[in-house]
């Protein structure tokens, strides 16, 4: 398409001409990636207030044959959420003006919620009523519910209550045809066919535009215990979280790792952060538990399983929050790994998961595999040990990433040295990003040929036009 000025004109009248947005200078949050890693071309960004106008864009961009790319908070890691630069450039519908929470619904455990909402602001709304949204990540202060949908978001808290699809009741979405689907249904009951919100679910908004959810509370936790431990080594790390799953139970609420290389990152690039210890330890592991009675005995119980993991020579060193200000310090460590890696350097995050059990093995054969390439080559490990998803971050330096031969090629074989090791443990190397750009070689040399025909299929009947999201997902 030459000649946008009818595409716009009538974008313009569908939302009103200060919600389409066309100068270069206003287009540049949008078109980029927040690490800079990532950035293309639109037609125009469009900033929608409700469903029907989402719909009424849609519609326009169909009858014009102009791609359209949703987009929330734009924290994606992979290039999900940004242009391509190649092909006829898309109109970005950001959904940020849809930040309505429509309804709370304590009793039934439920609350209706915009798109555009931001997955704290959720949080917040919750805890007012007494009731826990438990999806929980680093991004939570800037990233939006329809992301964290789009892409299945996992976080610190799948251990205990899974991820965003373990959290979704109902959707509401928009077709690729403009059509929109009401499914903001509040059971946990329906067994009336084909459960059509998990199409949208974790499909990067290759299959409809996700406009707003019914999503699930959970009682919310009024007393924590919480711990930071230096294990042995992540192999005791494991250990450990067996004899924490055995004393606590559901009562267990994140067992978070990382790597003494990802500690001295964040201390150095983010103000405010301290290390736990007085002396350097390799491994670090956040635990904590969470329920709604019973502080003292949760506290005297994570006390006992320390003590346990420590005569057993699985512990060197630990600190317990003995309130809500360390407790928050001690969280603000783990949540602050990806502003640090930013600052201080080029990771090439990957998002592998293993069996938990092969945790241990996964980090030192991927470890192995990628200072095969790079000799002497950082590594960064944060993981959701109790889940299995190791973000192993093979890490330079600014000035060494500078001097790299061929920088794309250096990335993509490292990645591929990760990812393999993660297949040979019969694990994946998408557990909670998504697939977006960095992902789709990975796609096509890990997926059968059985799995890419279905998921083409299914994205042949409900976007026989590839308008949506196109050049993500599948290869």
């Amino acid at each position: 398409m030459n000649d946008v000025a009818p595409l716009l004109a009538a974008l313009k009248t569908a939302v009103g001409a200060d919600a389409v947005l066309t100068a270069a200078s206003d287009l540049e949050g949008f078109t980029e990636d927040w690490r800079g890693r990532y950035k293309g071309s639109a037609t125009c960004v469009v900033l929608p207030s409700n469903t029907a106008q989402v719909s009424a864009v849609v519609r326009l961009c169909v009858e014009q044959r102009v791609p359209v790319l949703p987009q929330g908070g734009n924290t994606s890691l992979c290039g999900g959420a940004v242009p391509p630069n190649e092909g006829v450039p898309p109109v970005i519908v950001n959904l940020s003006r849809m930040r309505r929470i429509r309804q709370i619904d304590a009793a039934n455990g439920s609350m209706e919620v915009e798109a555009g909402c931001v997955l704290k602001t959720v949080q917040d709304a919750a805890a007012a009523q007494h009731r826990l949204y438990a999806v929980s990540l680093g991004a939570e202060g800037s990233c939006q519910i329809g992301g964290n949908l789009s892409t299945n978001a996992g976080g610190t808290g799948v251990l205990r209550y899974g991820n965003t699809r373990d959290n979704v009741l109902g959707l509401e979405a928009v077709l690729a045809d403009g059509t929109v689907w009401n499914g903001l249904r509040t059971l946990r009951k329906d067994n009336t066919g084909l459960d059509l919100k998990h199409l949208f679910i974790g499909t990067e908004g290759t299959l409809g535009i996700i406009t707003a959810a019914t999503l699930k509370l959970h009682p919310l936790p009024t007393h924590h215990a919480l711990a930071w431990f230096a294990p042995l080594d992540p192999a005791a790390a494991l250990h450990v979280l067996g004899l924490f799953q055995a004393a606590c139970g559901a009562r267990l609420n994140a067992f978070e790792m990382i790597n003494r290389r990802q500690l001295e990152l964040v201390i150095e690039h983010v103000p405010e952060r301290r290390d736990p210890f007085g002396e350097a330890h390799e491994w670090h592991v956040l635990v904590e538990l969470a329920d709604t009675h019973g502080g003292d005995e949760m506290a005297d119980l994570l006390q006992r399983t320390l003590e346990q993991s420590a005569e057993a020579g699985l512990v060197v060193d630990a600190v317990v929050a003995s309130n809500d200000t360390q407790r928050a310090a001690l969280w603000e460590i783990r949540h602050s790994v990806s502003e640090a890696n930013k600052k201080g350097g080029v990771g090439l995050t990957t998002d592998c998961a293993v069996p938990v059990s092969a945790v241990p093995a996964f980090i030192e054969q991927a470890t192995r595999a990628v200072q095969a390439i790079v000799a002497g080559l950082d590594v960064l490990v944060v993981a959701h040990l109790g889940d299995g998803n190791a973000h192993f971050i093979p890490f330079f330096t600014f000035d060494a990433w500078r001097e790299l031969a061929d920088p794309a090629a250096t990335a993509a074989a490292l990645r591929r040295a990760v990812n393999d090791v993660a297949h040979e443990l019969r694990g994946t190397f998408s557990a909670e990003h998504g697939v977006g750009q960095t992902g789709l070689t990975e796609m096509a040399h890990y997926k059968s040929a059985a799995e890419l025909r279905l998921m083409r299929a299914v994205k042949q009947a409900l976007d026989p036009h590839n308008l949506l999201n196109p050049g993500r997902l599948l290869p």
